[in-house]
């Protein structure tokens, strides 16, 4: 029987502080300066890692300047600028024609809705959220990558598995002010202690909140 969102809401809530003291630091670990580099960064580390994305962005962002570059660029190049990361292919065409749509559409910006940003070729739900709330302090949801699923489901705060249903879940349980800080957390808990293969339940910090605790083999 599934739990009720007020036993879920309690949980998460217990959770929280705990988290904020483990990870005070809220800054996201992509590098970038302007909303564009955030975008182009998020877009890149789809399947990848932040710091290999930091390591490939110093060269992409000094040779691409703005959206218009990213449109104009030769295509060949902008895969050699982006292979590092994986899937350079797709990512290189899902930047240039992002970057073709906020000319056309958004004067080279980039907007600031949810509606407008997942409307853009390559850019999902996370990622348009990763963008609202670290570039525009707008939070409108919760971000949702492969750690958050993952821990949020071990932590029994979604039985769901569809990215856009377990933000929606985390949207109900959580007050409004927890959902960019919370979300972070969760993906530096996911990195620190709750691997997806071997999750390091003896050192966990929140193992007696966690249902799935010591259950792995």
């Amino acid at each position: 029987m599934a739990e009720s969102i007020e036993a879920r809401s309690a949980r998460a809530g217990r959770i929280a502080p705990v988290l904020a003291e483990l990870y005070p630091d809220l800054a996201i670990s992509l590098d970038w300066e302007t909303p564009l580099q955030l975008l182009v960064a998020t877009i890149l580390s789809a399947q990848c890692t932040d710091e290999r994305v930091n390591m490939t962005t110093p060269a992409l962002f000094a040779r691409f300047p703005d959206a218009r570059a990213y449109a104009e660029a030769d295509r060949d190049e902008l895969e050699d600028l982006v292979r590092s990361t994986g899937f350079y292919r797709n990512k290189a065409k899902h930047i240039q024609q992002m970057a073709a749509r906020l000319v056309d559409e958004h004067g080279g910006e980039v907007p600031r809705t949810m509606e407008a940003l997942t409307a853009l070729p390559g850019v999902a739900r996370k990622t348009a959220n990763v963008v609202l709330s670290n570039a525009f302090d707008t939070h409108v949801g919760v971000v949702v990558d492969t750690h958050v699923k993952r821990v949020a489901n071990r932590l029994g705060l979604t039985d769901e598995t569809a990215p856009e249903k377990v933000e929606r879940d985390l949207m109900e349980i959580l007050p409004r002010e927890e959902w960019r800080p919370f979300a972070w957390r969760l993906i530096l808990h996911g990195r620190t202690r709750c691997a997806a293969r071997k999750p390091d339940c003896e050192r966990c910090e929140i193992s007696g909140e966690c249902p799935s605790a010591f259950s792995f083999g």
